[in-house]
């Protein structure tokens, strides 16, 4: 289970790390802030192709064999980054990066469901996401801070070096496990579902706004609220502490009820985007929310995970990955309507705004994919 968070860490840190980065990246290559953002956008773009497309062909291959190379992909994709001479060359290395991303976590989920069994499942996927949690309480603070000193190419140095250690970890201490393969015929049977999409459109629609606010959160806390540049690394780590907590909170609330917990989660999210719009001027307030929106974001996560999964019936491994791509075509998503609101001079509390909406707007997608049966069920 480790092993598992381990990968999670290292993924966390690379999917982060830029947004914090941006500045330093768009001087470095000679573009704007919002042109900038495009990393962040690759980089999920990648997540989004890939989950889909490996979970798919990947169907027959052994859960171990498969978490291994996925690892050894992704890691080559951050190297890649470091080395990318120009702007155009590390758009597309982030996107290769990305690629691994959502395969990695939907066939970890499945593990860590299968090892926890019925009644414990939500937690036992949100104790994999913990990797991803605690990358933004040390990863990202930690590669963000080395990315400022030395320059941003170094931040990503260390996440292969964190890849290279999963790799490592992975071979060494999970076990071959008794999950059964499937077929590409069956994962591609999801896509009939439309409660597999409606919930994969909740993901999107209602984590879009924390994306538009997160992406552009370094010039928001020294522009807005007045936070001295040294202390974004501070904003972000505080991020990461509201992850940890929302996805253990997360977890318990989905393990009660699935359901329920997607309303409660993703309503909270809207009511703390529509506060930040207000605590953004102030430094003590904009730190207070920014670990608010990272509780809010994370604990969504397990319930849609497990949401999914139930949907999908046999289609496991694919509903698995599906529910990273939603998640990270969310990021791409917001990082783009964070990056038009803020070209269009509406300032860089917009993206919040615009992001209390999105998230009332994934509430009514829910709404609309239940079923009499579902309240029974959760």
């Amino acid at each position: 289970m480790w092993a598992l968070a381990l990968g999670g860490f290292g993924i966390g840190t690379t999917e982060f790390v830029a947004m914090g980065l941006l500045p330093e990246i768009a001087a470095s290559v000679g573009v704007s802030e919002p042109t900038a953002g495009h990393v962040v956008s690759a980089y999920a773009a990648g997540v989004v192709v890939g989950a889909p497309l490996i979970a798919t062909i990947a169907a027959r291959v052994p859960r171990r064999t498969l978490l291994v190379a996925l690892m050894v992909a992704f890691t080559l994709g951050n190297a890649a980054t470091v080395l990318a001479p120009n702007y155009g060359l590390l758009v597309a290395s982030r996107f290769v990066a990305g690629l691994p991303h959502g395969a990695y976590f939907g066939v970890a989920a499945l593990v860590a469901a299968h090892l926890a069994g019925p009644g414990r499942r939500a937690q036992a996927v949100a104790l994999v996401m913990t990797g991803l949690s605690v990358a933004n309480v040390v990863g990202v603070p930690a590669a963000s801070w080395l990315g400022m000193a030395l320059g941003w190419r170094s931040a990503f140095v260390l996440v292969a070096v964190i890849g290279a250690a999963t790799v490592a970890a992975l071979a060494a201490w999970v076990p071959s496990l008794s999950i059964p393969t499937t077929s590409v015929r069956i994962e591609l049977g999801a896509l009939k579902s439309a409660r597999v999409w409606l919930t994969l459109a909740t993901a999107v629609i209602g984590f879009g706004g924390v994306f538009a606010v997160y992406t552009y959160i370094s010039t928001t806390l020294t522009d807005v609220a007045g936070v001295p540049k040294s202390l974004v690394p501070v904003a972000l780590m505080l991020f990461g502490l509201g992850m940890v907590a929302g996805n253990m909170v997360g977890g318990r609330l989905a393990d009660r009820a699935v359901v329920p917990a997607v309303f409660a989660t993703v309503t909270a999210l809207a009511v703390l985007l529509a506060v930040f719009v207000a605590a953004a001027h102030n430094p003590y307030t904009a730190f207070l929310l920014v670990f608010g929106l990272g509780m809010g974001c994370a604990a969504v996560g397990p319930a849609l995970q497990v949401r999914l999964m139930d949907v999908a019936e046999d289609a496991q491994t694919l509903a698995a990955s599906l529910h990273h791509a939603a998640f990270n075509l969310a990021n791409a998503f917001g990082a783009w309507i964070g990056g038009v609101v803020i070209a269009a001079g509406l300032g860089y509390t917009a993206p919040a705004a615009v992001g209390v909406v999105l998230a009332l707007a994934g509430v009514a997608v829910f709404a609309v994919s239940i079923r009499g049966r579902d309240w029974i069920r959760s």
